[in-house]
C-alpha cells in the first residue's frame, strides 16, 4: 500500500511507519558485506541534508547537482532537497566534462554532489573554469581532493554544516509549503543527436504517476529491491521513488559490473533492466545448455520447453493450464528451473520490470519460460516513466509493451506516432522553448516520436520514426528492430545496422571476443591481434551464416548482406554511446566511414 505522503515529507512519514526496519542495503567493500540502513537512520540524514542546504543558501527552486554512482547519499540529498523545495539534477557518472559544463552552465548550478574519483576530479575542472560554480560536496572519502582545491567539503563536513543550528521550523514550513507544481527534477537527455534537452518533472507528475501505479503491480512492502539501473535514468528513479512510497527496502548496486554478485548475495524478490540484462542472461543460460553433457542439455531442454507451454501458451493469456502440464512445470519449477534461478540469484522473485528498449521475443519468452514474471512497459524522460505496463492480473501477449498506465492518454497521429497527454506528461524542456513547441502540439499532445497501434487493450511499438532509415531503392528500416532480433545470437554482443541511403543493408558487429578465440582454437586459425581474429574470411562467414539463419523470415530488403567484425567494443570515451548505452549513429558512421564504404565496394 503506497504512503500518501508527497516526496517532500515522505521519509520522514515512512520512519513514523517503520521505525528501525531496513530502509536501504549498500555493499562496504571494505567489509565485503552488505550493511543496513532504518527508516529512522534515512529520515535523521535526510532531516540534516535539508538544514544543511539552508545552512549553504540554497533556496526554494534553486537547482543541485549530483554527480554520482548509485550511493544511498543520492536518496539523501534528493528528499533532503525536496524538503526545502529544491530542485535536484542528476549527471550519469560517466558524464564527460563538456556535458558536466554544459548542464552547470544551462541551469546555473551552484553545487554538485559527487561520489568518486572521476566525478571528483571531472567537476573540479569545471568548478575553475565556472564563475557560478561554488562547491563541490564528496560522498567517498577515499576521494583525493585536488591540493589547491580550499572549497569543497566531504559529505560528513557538510552534514556537519548545522549541527548546532535549528532549523527545523524553517525546513517544516518550507516542506508545508511544497506546491505540487515545484520543479523536483530536470534530467537531461543523453543526446543521441543533436543538442541535450532538460526535461522538467514536476511533484505533480511524481504523484500521477504513482496514483497510475495502484493495483498495476503486485508490489508491497516485502519487497526487497535490487537497484541496478542508474538513479539517473528516470525508469530507475520513478521505480526507486514507488518502492519507497510502498515501504520497500532498496539494496542499492554501485558499480553495474557488480550486478551478477549482487544478486547472489542479496536475493532480491524485484529489480528494474533493460533488455540488454536478460539478453545476458539468456546468452549465459544458452551457453550452460550448449556444454553440458547430453543428458543435462536435454533436461535443460525439456524444462524450458515445458515452462514455455505452462507460463506462455497459458499462464499468459489468463488460461488455466492442463493439470497434467501443471504437474510437469511444478515438478521442473522445484528441480531444474529452482536450481537454474538460485544460480542467478533470483529464486525469491516477485516480478522485473523491463524497459528501456524492445524486448526481442525469443527474449521475452526465455524469461517467462523459465518462471520470472517479467513486466514489460513502455515509457519516456518526458512521461515520468511508464507509459504502458503489462499488468499481472490480464492477459499478456507477447511482443506488447503493456497496457496505458490509468490517466495518461494514447492517441496515434501521422505516420501511427504515439502521442500522449496526462498529468504524468512533462510541460516541456528546461529554457527550451522552441524545442518544447515542436515536441508538445497546440492541443497540448506531447509527440513521442515512436509509432505503434492498439490491439485488444494492449499497447505495440512498431518503429521509432526518426531512426527510420531509407534505403537507395526507396524501401523503409526499421534498425532498431533489426538490431534486437540479431543480439540474441550468443556469437553477437551488438550490432548496428547500416542502411540510410545505401543499396542495401550492411551491419557493424561488435562479437562476443572469448567464443571467436574459442572457436578459432577449435578451427585452428593462427592469429596475432583481435584485429588480425575479426577479419579472419573464416570467422566472418561464420558469423554472416549465424545472421542468415536468423534473418530468414525477413523481406529481402532488411536482410544483411554485408558484415565488419570490429576489434573493439563501441566506448563511452569515443563518443560513440551516450550515457544510457544507446548508440550515437552519427558518430559511428563518421568514425566508420572507411570499413562502411568498404562494404558497399563492387
Amino acid at each position: 500500500m503506497q504512503n500518501p505522503s508527497p516526496l517532500p515529507s515522505l521519509i520522514q512519514s515512512q520512519a513514523e511507519i517503520y521505525g528501525k526496519r531496513t530502509a536501504m542495503l549498500y555493499r562496504d567493500d571494505n567489509l565485503q558485506a552488505w550493511k543496513e540502513i532504518s527508516w529512522e537512520s534515512y529520515a535523521r540524514t535526510v532531516s540534516r541534508v535539508s538544514a544543511s542546504l539552508l545552512e549553504l543558501g540554497v533556496g526554494v527552486q534553486e537547482n543541485i547537482a549530483v554527480f554520482s554512482q548509485n550511493m544511498p547519499e543520492c536518496m539523501y540529498v534528493d528528499f533532503g532537497a525536496y524538503g526545502i523545495r529544491a530542485v535536484t539534477i542528476p549527471f550519469y557518472a560517466t558524464a564527460s566534462e563538456t556535458q558536466v559544463k554544459y548542464m552547470v552552465s544551462d541551469a546555473k548550478i551552484h553545487y554538485i554532489f559527487v561520489g568518486e574519483q572521476y566525478q571528483y576530479d571531472t567537476a573540479y575542472r569545471v568548478l575553475k573554469i565556472e564563475h557560478s560554480m561554488r562547491r563541490l560536496i564528496i560522498f567517498d572519502h577515499a576521494v583525493e581532493k585536488d591540493p589547491q582545491d580550499n572549497v569543497s567539503l566531504y559529505f560528513d563536513e557538510f552534514l556537519a554544516l548545522s549541527d548546532g543550528k535549528d532549523h527545523a521550523d524553517e525546513v517544516a514550513t518550507l516542506t508545508a509549503e511544497a506546491d505540487q507544481d515545484d520543479l523536483a527534477n530536470i534530467l537531461y537527455t543523453s543526446g543521441t543527436t543533436g543538442i541535450s534537452k532538460g526535461v522538467m518533472l514536476t511533484h505533480r507528475m511524481y504523484n500521477a504517476a504513482f496514483r497510475g501505479h495502484v493495483g498495476a503491480l503486485p508490489l508491497s512492502d516485502k519487497d526487497l529491491i535490487m537497484n541496478f539501473l542508474p538513479f539517473t535514468h528516470v525508469f530507475e528513479r520513478g521505480w526507486s521513488y514507488l518502492c519507497i512510497k510502498t515501504g520497500c527496502t532498496l539494496a542499492v548496486n554501485r558499480r553495474p559490473q557488480d550486478i551478477l554478485q549482487s544478486l547472489r548475495e542479496v536475493h532480491p524478490t524485484c529489480m528494474c533492466a533493460v533488455p540488454r540484462f536478460w539478453e545476458k542472461v539468456y546468452a549465459g543460460v544458452q551457453e550452460k545448455i550448449n556444454t553440458s553433457s547430453p543428458i543435462q542439455r536435454r533436461i535443460l531442454e525439456d524444462a524450458l520447453r515445458v515452462g514455455k507451454e505452462y507460463n506462455v501458451k497459458y499462464k499468459m493469456r489468463g488460461i488455466t493450464p492442463p493439470l497434467a502440464l501443471k504437474m510437469q512445470y511444478l515438478f521442473y519449477e522445484k528441480t531444474v528451473i529452482a536450481l537454474l534461478l538460485k544460480t542467478l540469484g533470483l529464486e525469491r522473485g516477485n516480478f522485473f520490470p523491463t524497459a528501456g528498449a524492445a524486448v526481442p521475443p525469443v527474449i521475452e519468452e526465455f524469461v517467462r519460460s523459465a518462471g520470472i514474471m517479467m513486466i514489460t512497459g513502455y515509457g519516456l524522460t518526458e512521461s515520468t516513466a511508464t507509459v504502458s505496463c503489462d499488468r499481472w492480473n490480464k492477459p499478456i501477449t507477447l511482443g506488447s509493451i503493456g497496457r496505458p498506465l490509468e490517466g495518461v492518454q494514447v492517441k496515434f497521429g501521422e505516420n501511427n506516432e504515439i502521442l500522449l497527454k496526462g498529468d504524468t506528461i512533462t510541460k516541456g524542456y528546461y529554457r527550451k522553448a522552441e524545442i518544447t513547441a515542436m515536441a508538445i502540439d497546440q492541443d497540448g499532445w506531447f509527440h513521442t516520436g515512436d509509432a505503434g497501434y492498439m490491439q485488444n487493450g494492449e499497447l505495440y511499438m512498431t518503429e521509432r520514426i526518426k531512426d527510420l532509415f531509407k534505403t537507395s531503392n526507396g524501401k523503409y528500416i526499421a534498425p532498431q528492430m533489426l538490431e534486437s532480433k540479431f543480439c540474441v545470437d550468443r556469437y553477437i554482443d551488438q550490432i548496428v545496422i547500416i542502411a540510410d541511403q545505401r543499396k542495401f543493408v550492411s551491419a557493424l558487429v561488435i562479437p562476443e571476443y572469448k567464443l571467436l578465440e574459442e572457436l578459432a582454437a577449435k578451427r585452428h586459425i593462427s592469429y596475432t591481434t583481435r584485429q588480425e581474429l575479426c577479419a579472419d574470411p573464416d570467422i566472418v562467414e561464420f558469423i554472416m551464416e549465424r545472421i542468415e539463419t536468423i534473418q530468414q523470415d525477413l523481406a529481402s530488403y532488411e536482410q544483411i548482406k554485408r558484415i565488419t567484425l570490429l576489434p573493439e567494443p563501441f566506448s563511452l570515451e569515443r563518443g560513440e554511446l551516450t550515457n544510457t548505452l544507446k548508440v550515437k549513429r552519427t558518430v559511428l558512421n563518421q568514425l566508420y566511414k572507411e570499413q562502411i564504404d568498404k562494404m558497399y565496394e563492387e
